[in-house]
């Protein structure tokens, strides 16, 4: 029966991956042409051929622990496949289908033969890779025999253990086929409508040159890009190198050709390519109402999507919270190497470098898996290693999706493992970070933050993030469901772990004492929220705060009125104060560099003018802080003249987080301090002019691509503010920890309604 005849709910006659290609057909989306032999093919196979009585037997006895016994049982079933003939009028049908498909043209064409079973793309298990898939099939003959292989590949080795670890039976699974017109990609790839790892509202999209069997097996390392897919613009991009690519060959076969040096190192996709490709996946998740994992493919610029399923791994689709499993060090051990963080967690165990050509079985329970990628064969050594560690591949490569379903730490992309890594050496995987660690790091459960921070909330499109007063309460907050922290205030590490007036430890000879603790504290933060930006606010206290500090009183000048005094980025950039300021600077650099903490960025406080942050930015060069995709520079919009020239301080930063406290004091004029005057109405955000300053800083920002946030009071506090933030378009919003939970829901209500808004207008 043809594709388009298929729906969602035909996948007990269809399989999963036909099902979802005929639903997404009737939604509107391009998918290429095909035809499906259904599940009763399948039986209609057996039964002629009385499959099912010879290869039960040998199912009831296979000892899925042991690659042999999986092998010989396999092979006996193959090989039943392979001997026995499809009934003639199902040939008939098949190949009457198959010409069917190019009644317009003179010739036949090429086509993908792939296998479609009934436990296949579904919303708790993908089986990705599990049954086999051909390329470029011409000959009618070539087409009957890659169906029976089809069919036959339910019971490779990969395939019978990853049933039984899924409490699959064998017997209940049946397979249908999809005989789809081949597209001949120049560009091929995978998405996710949702980060796997944080669930975040962001599409991941990786991209490869070629057909797309090389990036979902793992063979390449893609580009990744990833998108906010509320607000329509790429948030980051990683450009990966790519020397070789599978193409169709002269005779319809498929073969690996170079990619030429000089676009070896290129973005596989134009930025423009990028959005549509991801408002593509947008509309099929609105389309299914759940995230989802698609495969697409682009030839000569047009996109065919040619699989959707739900993503596998989110709690909400029956996949472990990272709380369940994870687990982290108590102190960071030296680190050997890097990739990508693919799958959260962490383990300890001995390396086992795996290759192709041998035996699984040397993959014991709690080894480290390290090989140059995974394929579906090796699933059943994947499902006995404590993690997983990978030279090639990206966040949807093979190794990533099943690492993510069985819950076990994996790093893929790393490049180097299989040559940094010796064979028997015990290292400990931290797959939330990327890092792999030299020896036995001390684990222990993440699970002891109160109980309300580990509720389950709506996914929502506006970012929430969380104030981070004291550093040693990061590990409790880092528990909640927020994409980072939207402001840590650098000077509390002053009064907690330095107790000194900065200036004054310079003077003495102790700038390394005063960097090293500074480190140490910014990097309690970042590890707890590890891999989430740490948006870290530098020192801002006025003078008087600074004289009450021993040691201060020699360096801090009378003031009459300190708050809109010597503060900010005016104390960075004088003589007096620069050496301690740079030692800030330093700190977060050591932070960055020695601890591996690139999720720590800066905020400067109190901004007056653009002159004044680009001398900051020259001196942070100077330390080797430079911005960059994994190292952002944000304003705080407190200060009025930020709203005047947003513009212009849009170019000399990455983002602003609107400081609603100082900016309501300046703008109305009103002390915050003052209890007559917060009494009588002055100090309230919620002023006019306090939303017209915020809207308009809002759109400028935006109209130059720049983020903005807020990390004041006011959302925390007024619930009606959040709102009109919302819709005034805000990027993000931090709260203080015990409001997180009940403004997210909040959060999510008011998208929901402008979205219902917005489709009753149209």
């Amino acid at each position: 029966m043809s594709i388009a005849e298929l729906g969602v709910n035909d996948i007990p006659i269809a399989g999963g991956k036909a099902a979802n290609l005929g639903e997404l057909i009737s939604a509107g989306f391009h998918v290429p042409g095909g035809f499906v032999l259904t599940t009763a093919s399948y039986d209609y196979f057996l039964e002629k051929n009385d499959l099912l009585v010879k290869f039960s037997p040998l199912l009831e006895k296979v000892d899925v622990s042991s690659e042999a016994s999986l092998q010989d049982c396999s092979q006996r079933i193959r090989k039943a496949f392979d001997e026995a003939e499809v009934p003639e009028d199902l040939r008939f049908e098949i190949l009457k289908e198959f010409h069917s498909l190019f009644e317009s043209k003179k010739k036949l064409g090429l086509v993908a033969v792939r296998s479609s079973a009934t436990a296949e793309d579904l919303p708790t298990a993908s089986f990705a890779g599990q049954q086999d898939t051909f390329l470029n099939v011409y000959e009618p003959d070539d087409l009957i025999d890659k169906v029976k292989k089809c069919w036959s590949s339910l019971f490779t080795p990969r395939a019978i253990s990853y049933r039984s670890s899924k409490g699959f039976e064998d017997t209940k699974v049946k397979l249908a086929v999809v005989v789809q017109k081949m597209v001949n990609s120049d560009v091929a790839g995978i998405m996710f409508t949702v980060d796997p790892n944080s669930e975040l509202p962001h599409i991941i999209v990786e991209a490869g040159y070629g057909l797309g069997e090389a990036i979902v097996g793992g063979k390449v390392t893609p580009d990744t890009y990833v998108v906010d897919k509320f607000h329509t613009k790429i948030i980051n991009k990683r450009v990966a190198k790519q020397t070789w690519k599978l193409v169709r060959g002269k005779t319809g076969d498929t073969v690996r050709e170079e990619v030429p040096v000089a676009d070896a190192e290129k973005q596989k996709l134009t930025d423009d390519q990028i959005l549509e490709v991801a408002d593509i996946g947008n509309q099929i998740e609105l389309h299914y109402n759940k995230p989802m994992d698609i495969e697409w493919c682009l030839e000569d610029g047009e996109f065919f999507i040619v699989q959707a399923r739900p993503v596998t791994t989110l709690v909400g689709n029956g996949g472990k919270k990272v709380a369940e499993k994870g687990k982290e060090p108590k102190e960071a051990g030296k680190i050997l190497l890097k990739g990508l963080a693919a799958s959260p967690g962490m383990a300890s165990g001995p390396v086992r470098l795996y290759k192709e050509e041998e035996s699984l079985d040397v993959v014991k329970k709690g080894d480290i898996l390290v090989t140059i990628m995974t394929s579906p064969d090796m699933v059943p050594a994947m499902t006995r290693a404590a993690a997983i560690i990978t030279d090639e591949g990206g966040m949807t490569c093979h190794a990533a999706i099943v690492a993510r379903e069985l819950g076990t730490p994996c790093i893929v992309g790393s490049k180097e493992a299989t040559k940094l890594l010796k064979d028997g050496m015990v290292v400990t995987v931290d797959g939330a970070r990327g890092v792999v660690m030299e020896g036995a790091q001390e684990i222990k459960d993440e699970d002891k933050g109160p109980s309300s921070l580990a509720v389950s909330v709506p996914i929502t499109a506006t970012k929430i993030m969380v104030n981070v007063a004291i550093p040693h309460k990061a590990d409790e907050y880092s528990k909640l469901p927020v994409s980072g922290v939207g402001l840590m205030r650098i000077e509390f590490l002053f009064t907690s772990f330095i107790g000194e007036h900065p200036s004054h430890m310079v003077e003495k000879g102790r700038s390394k004492e005063l960097v090293d603790k500074l480190s140490e504290g910014i990097g309690i933060v970042g590890r707890a929220f590890f891999p989430r930006p740490i948006i870290l606010r530098l020192s801002d206290f006025k003078t008087n705060e600074y004289r009450d500090m021993p040691g201060g009183e020699k360096f801090e000048p009378p003031e009459q009125n300190p708050m809109i005094g010597w503060r900010g980025c005016s104390r960075y950039v004088s003589s007096s104060y620069r050496d301690a300021f740079k030692c800030e600077l330093l700190a977060v650099k050591k932070a960055r560099e020695e601890m591996n903490l690139k999720n720590i960025w800066l905020m400067l406080p109190f901004v007056r003018t653009v002159g004044e942050v680009k001398e900051i930015t020259a001196m942070m060069e100077e330390v080797g802080l430079r911005r960059g995709n994994d190292f952002k520079l944000y304003l705080m919009a407190e200060v009025p003249v930020i709203i005047f020239m947003a513009e212009e301080f849009s170019e000399v930063c990455d983002g602003f987080s609107i400081g609603s406290n100082d900016l309501t004091q300046l703008i109305m004029g009103a002390d915050r301090d003052s209890d007559i005057l917060a009494k009588m109405g002055y100090f309230d955000e919620r002023q006019e002019a306090i939303k017209r300053a915020i809207a308009h800083l809002i759109e400028a920002a935006h109209k130059k691509g720049v983020p903005v946030g807020i990390c004041g009071q006011a959302p925390s506090v007024y619930p009606e503010f959040t709102e009109f933030l919302v819709r005034c378009g805000i990027d993000s919003i931090s709260l203080n920890p015990d409001t997180v939970v009940k403004t997210i829901s909040m959060v999510a209500s008011v998208e929901q309604r402008i979205i219902l808004e917005s489709l009753r207008k149209r």
